[in-house]
């Protein structure tokens, strides 16, 4: 199941990654708080400006690499 959960994830955050953090990592985790609006807004400021660095910003977060630099 934990890989079905992967894939989609994966998937989502190439077509649209703020749904994808929103889905997959901020609210199973219920991660509400100040790191949540800084990096949902900072996802959304990437795509709107660059959608490849915010897929990889998604990414990082949801495999919480960026998570140790926080």
């Amino acid at each position: 199941m934990d890989t079905i959960f992967l894939i989609l994830g994966l998937i989502l955050s190439i077509i649209f990654p703020p749904a994808a953090l929103l889905c997959f990592h901020f609210i199973p985790q219920m991660k509400v708080g100040y790191n949540f609006v800084i990096h949902f807004v900072v996802n959304i400021i990437l795509c709107i400006l660059f959608y490849l660095p915010g897929i990889i910003h998604a990414l990082l977060i949801m495999f919480g690499i960026a998570q140790k630099f926080c």
